[in-house]
Formats: C-alpha cells, sequence, structure tokens
C-alpha cells in the first residue's frame, strides 16, 4: 500500500506540473483530470474511499462539465475542424494515457493485494464530510464558489468580446469584396450578388 500511495502521489505531481506548463488548454485539462484521479487514488489507499468517489465525481466530472461549457460558450468559430483533427494525433494523447495506465495498474494491485487493517480503521461518512465543509470550512467553500463563477463570468465576456470582434471582420471581409462592377462577392462562395 506504502507503494500505492508514493506512485500516485508521483504521478499526481508529474501531472500537475505539465498541466500548469502547457500552453493548449485541452492538453492542460487532461493532465489536470489525470492529476485528480491520481489523487482520487491516494485518498483510497489512506483508507477514504467516500472522498476517492467525491474527487472524481465533482472535481473529475464537474471540472470537465464546467471547461466544456466554456469551450462552447467562447464559440471557437469555422477552424474548429483544424482544431479537432490536431486533437486526435497519437502524441497528444499519448503522456495522458501512459499515465492513466500507470494508476489503472497501481488500482488493480492495491484491490489485489489489499489486507484488512490491523487496527480498527475510521472511516469517513459524507456527514462527517458535510459537517466539515459547512462548519470551520464554510468560508473556504464560499470562496471556491466565488472564483468559480468570476472565472465562468470572465470567459462569457472574453468570448462576447471575440464574438463581436468576429462579427466586426466579417463584416469588413464583405464591404472590401467589391468589384469594378459593384457587383459583391459574398466569403465563402463563388457567385456574385447584381445590383440593380
Amino acid at each position: 500500500m506504502l507503494i500505492a500511495f508514493y506512485v500516485a502521489a508521483a504521478v499526481a505531481v508529474l501531472a500537475t506540473i505539465v498541466a500548469i506548463t502547457r500552453n493548449h488548454a485541452v492538453h492542460a485539462l487532461l493532465y489536470l483530470i489525470v492529476s485528480l484521479l491520481a489523487i482520487a487514488i491516494v485518498f483510497y489507499v489512506i483508507g477514504a474511499p467516500f472522498l476517492a468517489a467525491l474527487e472524481l465525481i465533482i472535481y473529475a466530472g464537474a471540472i470537465m462539465v464546467l471547461f466544456l461549457f466554456v469551450v462552447m460558450m467562447l464559440n471557437v468559430g469555422e477552424h474548429a475542424t483544424e482544431v479537432e483533427t490536431t486533437w486526435l494525433k497519437p502524441s497528444v494523447w499519448a503522456w495522458p494515457s501512459a499515465l492513466a495506465t500507470v494508476l489503472i495498474v497501481e488500482l488493480v494491485y492495491v484491490t489485489a493485494h489489499s489486507t484488512r487493517p490491523a487496527g480498527p480503521m475510521h472511516v469517513v461518512t459524507p456527514k462527517e464530510i458535510g459537517i466539515s465543509l459547512f462548519g470551520p470550512y464554510a468560508i473556504g467553500v464560499e470562496l471556491a464558489s466565488l472564483l468559480l463563477m468570476s472565472g465562468l463570468v470572465g470567459a462569457y465576456h472574453l468570448g462576447r468580446r471575440a464574438y463581436r470582434e468576429e462579427e466586426r471582420h466579417d463584416a469588413d471581409t464583405d464591404r472590401r469584396r467589391v468589384v469594378p462592377s459593384r457587383d459583391v462577392v459574398h466569403a465563402g462562395s463563388d457567385r456574385t450578388s447584381h445590383a440593380a
């Protein structure tokens, strides 16, 4: 169990460092999810299976959904297909897959070689977590929710500004595509509209 703890901790630290240093948001998210999976295994190894489940459901699940919501809100535009094809390259998925494989092998090892603890072990119940979160840590929980909300509002305003700039760019492109016979060539088509 001690080996599993140290391997999961090392994977969590490595994946977090790589997530911080990535320039591409989707790559950073993949490593962040691997880091959260490793932290869930750490919780499971130290005897808190409920916290491990909460780590998977709340953090890995909720962060993924929030990220996808923000990406959809930002409206990536016409280059989305090109970006998605670059995500399918094996080099993008190789390291997160390797780290996730290490975690899966470690989880199988821990479950296969687990023994009963020598003494009675304290199991953390949902009631204790709720009392802790809304008791002494209530301010921290509220600050985290405000931080997430401010990030969401900031992403919305950035997306609105980018959408306005894209509309302005499209309007300028339509105005510039006027041929000498006063026929307007619309962007993305080979046809002209004849002015009467």
